[in-house]
Parts: structure tokens; sequence; C-alpha cells
């Protein structure tokens, strides 16, 4: 659609300032119609645990809120925080000695340099491509676009995860990365990363683990989950969101890799200019120094025994959630589920869940459908041991809504 529809008056420039109070109240106006994420009423976007963590990383923000890091020579300390940020996620996450990482502005830009590194590191013959499973985060495909490659998706299995024979079957002269998830945001279970590093290492591939949504839920969930990190010894890079289950602020996110040498490969730097020689490691070159400092506050703030009770505490209301959904006679708990993800779907024909999604949005619920299979998506987090009730007694609500007046709704694609 156009940035501005021919025909209708554009908003002018300001001739005049306007002062503080006012535009307060046409900011808090113009939220009246947004979800209410403090009462954990959407289950994407937001990771909320309490006023408290929240004025931790506000104030740590404050503190760096007009400095620029991509000004560390001016900025000693924000190269100290950036460091030791990137320092605490290596040791989260096992890696050897001589590894390295970047602190970036989310998943986005993580899984970018991470293709960006593995096609630069290993030239080929023709178009270089990305092998994976279909449940793969649609940003490698975005990367994908922007980088030049192609991205060939392999069908999962029964369970939602890749199948190690259908990617070893499909990689080619041409392939240069292997993708797998910890765990995919779409089902909320892991891709066997063992298996898939096993046959990166035999292939002489780059593999990446998307743990973007998992990263800092992974170590800590009360129940085993797979190995998925650098103790993996094929895995060659990793990135973990540290605005999402991490607790920061937006947007701060780690790619880490096995060798830190090996961030050459994704690394811009240009001296034939007169200002002399420009070099980041990131796509960003002005970057806020203020989601550094909220990062490295929280982290140090919460430290394990914080992510320990963040986990345990979306661990007890997920299964509560699960056992009251199970409750409602014509819906299912899909399984496996692994995580924080719960999805649900309906066993009953009478109950469309396009119209259930619409009778939930209807009572104030932000809903997240899952095409494949059709179901309803929910990506918990600590808010949401608060709403187990409510949500619960909504969806029943809907579903004998649906059910009365044979609802049928219209599908909505959006992942977002």
């Amino acid at each position: 659609m156009p940035d501005h529809a021919p025909g209708t008056a554009r908003l002018p420039f300001p001739d005049a300032g306007a002062a503080w109070p006012e535009l307060e109240a046409g900011l808090i106006q113009a939220k009246e119609k947004d979800v209410d994420w403090r009462a954990g009423r959407l289950a994407v976007y937001t990771y909320y645990r309490d006023e408290a963590l929240l004025q931790v990383a506000q104030d740590a923000y404050a503190h760096y809120f007009t400095e620029n890091a991509l000004g560390k020579r001016a900025f000693p300390s924000l190269a100290r925080l950036e460091g030791e940020v990137v320092e605490m996620g290596l040791s989260l996450f096992h890696a050897p000695s001589g590894a390295g990482g970047s602190f970036t502005s989310g998943g986005t830009e993580s899984i970018f340099l991470a293709v960006c590194a593995a096609r630069n590191a290993k030239p080929v013959a023709g178009r270089p491509n990305i092998v994976c499973c279909e449940t793969l985060h649609a940003t490698f495909n975005k990367a994908a676009m922007f980088l030049g490659l192609d991205v060939i998706r392999t069908p999962m299995t029964a369970d939602f995860r890749a199948d190690p024979a259908a990617i070893a079957a499909a990689i080619d002269d041409n392939t240069v990365m292997i993708g797998a998830s910890a765990p995919g945001y779409s089902h909320g279970v892991f891709d066997p990363v063992a298996a898939l590093g096993a046959l990166a290492a035999a292939r002489g591939l780059w593999l990446h683990v998307d743990a973007c949504i998992g990263g800092f839920l992974n170590p800590f969930w009360p129940d085993a989950v797979p190995d998925f990190d650098f103790r993996v010894a094929g895995v060659t890079s990793l990135s973990a969101d540290l605005h999402k289950y991490g607790m920061a602020a937006k947007g701060a996110s780690l790619l880490l890799l096995r060798d830190a040498a090996l961030k050459r490969h994704h690394s811009f730097e240009f001296d034939a200019w007169p200002r002399g020689t420009y070099a980041t490691e990131t796509f960003s070159g002005s970057r806020p120094a203020g989601s550094i400092a909220a990062a490295w506050a929280v982290l140090r703030h919460l430290g394990r025994a914080g992510y320990v009770e963040n986990a345990r505490i979306i661990h007890d209301a997920k299964a509560r959630l699960a056992a009251g959904i199970e409750a409602i006679p014509g819906l299912r708990v899909l399984r496996p589920s692994e995580l924080c993800m719960l999805l649900y779907g309906a066993e009953d024909p009478a109950i469309d869940l396009d119209a259930l999604a619409e009778r939930l949005g209807a009572r104030g619920w932000f809903v997240g459908r899952n095409m494949q299979p059709k179901s309803i998506h929910l990506a918990l987090n600590t808010v949401h041991a608060g709403t187990v009730g409510p949500y619960l007694a909504d969806l029943a609500a809907a579903v004998a809504e649906v059910r009365a007046g044979a609802l049928r709704g219209a599908e909505d694609r959006r992942t977002y």
C-alpha cells in the first residue's frame, strides 16, 4: 500500500512546538485501543514480569539514552558493558575458549549476520543456499532475499521437527548453511541439533541454531531439554534474543560464534572516502546504547536464580492452562510442546477456530493463529501466571458462543 493515500491531506510539519504535558496526553490517548500487555492480554511481542524488573531496565536504559554505541572510543564504558553481555552469553551457552559474539538489534539482525558470514566463509560456484526444515523462522528467507541465497525447506516430521535424513538429501554443492530451531516458534519443539551437528561436521557446513525465542529460557527450564548449544560439536553459531525471555529492553539480541575469527565474515570495513576507516561488525551503524545498558543490568539483576524462577512460573502457568483447555469439551492441546509455546485446536467440527479467535478478540485477548496444524498459538511468559483463570473463563464462554451460533470466522494468516 502507498505511504500516503492520493487525494488526502498530509499531516503538516509543525510550525511551533507543543508543551510536554499536551504531548504526553496525546501519547496516552493514542494507546487507548492497544492490547493491555501488563494485564497479560497477549502472548507475543512483549515479555513482562513485574514493574520492579521493568524499572530496572528503564532506569538502566535512561542512563545511556543519549550515547551512541557506534562511538566506543568516546564511550569506553559501552565497549565494556557490551563485551560483558556477550561474555555472559558465551558462558551460558557453553562456548569454547576463543569464541566470540556481537550484540545486535534483534533476532532478525543476528540471523542476517549469521547467514552473511556463512555465505562469505564458503564461496560456491552457483547460487548459495540454506537447507532447513519448513519450520525454521521466516527471517532466514528474509535474510536470503537480501543476501542473494536460496532456502531449501524440507518437510517436518509428525512431531514438528526437522528430519536429518531429509536435510541430508537436500544438501548440494551450493549449500553453505544448515539451520536448526531451538525451539521453533511455530510449535515450540526442538530440532535434533545433535544429529544436525554431526551432519554439518561431516559435510563441512555452517550450522546455525536459532534460539532467538528460547535462548534465555532453555537453560533454566524445569524439564530437561535436548542439547542445542555449543556443547554440540557441529554448532557454528547461535542466536538468542535478550529482549524476549532475557527480559531486556528492545532491541537486544546476541549472535554468538564458536570461533571469534569468524566475525570477519560479517564485518564491514571501508576507508576509500575522505573521513578515514569506517568499520562495524553489525549491520547497524549508530546503535542505541540504552539497549546494551538495559540488557547488562537485567542479566545481572536477575542472575541464574531469577531466570530459574521465571522459567518455573511459565512452566506452572502452561501446565494449568493446558489442563484447563483440555477440560473444555471439543478442544485439545497439541503435543509435543517442549517449552513456553502452547497450541490448541478443535476436535469438534462445531468449533470453528477462526470464529473462536474472533470471539476471544472481542473479549480483549490478542490471538495468535497457527496455520499448520490449524490452532491457536500462545507464547507464554511470566505475566500469564495471573491470567490463567480469566483466560479459561473467556475461552469457555467463547466456545459456547461459537457452538450456539454455529459461527464461522475469517482466516487470518498474519504471523505478527
